[in-house]
C-alpha cells in the first residue's frame, strides 16, 4: 500500500520546514498551507512530503504534517543517518525514511520497522549494495552528477522494477528527458521552496511541476 502511494503521484516531494521566524512546532502558517496544498487541496497530490533531521525542530514538523495531512501523502524523513534516528522519526509519525548516504543499518531498521527507505546513491555498486540491504528506492544524489544518461545505464542493469528518484537539481525541464531515461519520481526541494517564499510563489512552482510531469507521459 505505502508503495503504491509513492508511485501513484509519480511526483515524490521532499521540502525542508522554513528557517524563519512564527514557527508553529517547526511549520509556520504558511508552511502549513503550502503543506496543505501539497496534500492535495489546491494542486494535484504529490506522493510524500519530507522533512529533513537539519532543519528546525524536525521531530515535530514531522508530527504535525502526519496528523493533519497523514491520510493523503507519504510522511518522510530525510537526512536520517543513524539507526536511532529511525526509531525518532517512525515515533513521530514518518512512513518514509530518506538518506543522503547508503548505510545498511539504517535501512535495516527501518526495515524492521516497517517503514520504506530510500538511501542516497551514486554508484551502481552502491545500487545494487543497497538493493541487497533492502532498500525500497533509491535516491540518485546528487542529481546534477546523474543525469538522463547515468539513469539509462543503471536501468540497463538494475532489476526492472527498482525505483529510481533523480534528487538535486532537478527542474521542470528535466523532467520529461529523466523519465524517458527511466526515472520513477523526483525528489524536489528548493526549487519548489526557499525559506520567505509565499503560498502563491510555491503554488506556482508546483503548478510548473505538475505539467511538466503531465505532458511527459
Amino acid at each position: 500500500m505505502i508503495r503504491r502511494a509513492i508511485l501513484a503521484a509519480g511526483l515524490l516531494l521532499w521540502t525542508a520546514p522554513s528557517h524563519g521566524e512564527d514557527l508553529v512546532s517547526g511549520l509556520s502558517q504558511d508552511q502549513i498551507q503550502i503543506t496543505s496544498n501539497y496534500a492535495g487541496t489546491d494542486i494535484v497530490v504529490f506522493g510524500a512530503i519530507e522533512a529533513p533531521l537539519n532543519s528546525p525542530d524536525p521531530l515535530a514538523s514531522i508530527e504535525l504534517i502526519a496528523r493533519l495531512f497523514g491520510d493523503k501523502v507519504l510522511v518522510g524523513a530525510g537526512t536520517v543517518l543513524e539507526p536511532r534516528e529511525v526509531d525518532e522519526v517512525a515515533a513521530a509519525g514518518a512512513k518514509l525514511v530518506v538518506a543522503p548516504n547508503f548505510d545498511p543499518a539504517v535501512i535495516e531498521r527501518a526495515v524492521k520497522l516497517g517503514l520504506l527507505a530510500v538511501p542516497g546513491v551514486a554508484t551502481p555498486t552502491e545500487a545494487f549494495a543497497a538493493l541487497k540491504a533492502g532498500a525500497s528506492g533509491l535516491k540518485l544524489f546528487p542529481g546534477e552528477a546523474l543525469g538522463p544518461d547515468v539513469v539509462k545505464a543503471w536501468r540497463a542493469v538494475l532489476p526492472k522494477e527498482t525505483q529510481l528518484y533523480p534528487v538535486g537539481g532537478v527542474t521542470p525541464e528535466r523532467i520529461a528527458p529523466y523519465r524517458r531515461a527511466g526515472a520513477t519520481g523526483f525528489g524536489i526541494g528548493s526549487a519548489l521552496y526557499k525559506p520567505g517564499a509565499s503560498v502563491d510563489e510555491v503554488a506556482r512552482a508546483a503548478r510548473t511541476f505538475v505539467r511538466a510531469w503531465k505532458e511527459s507521459a
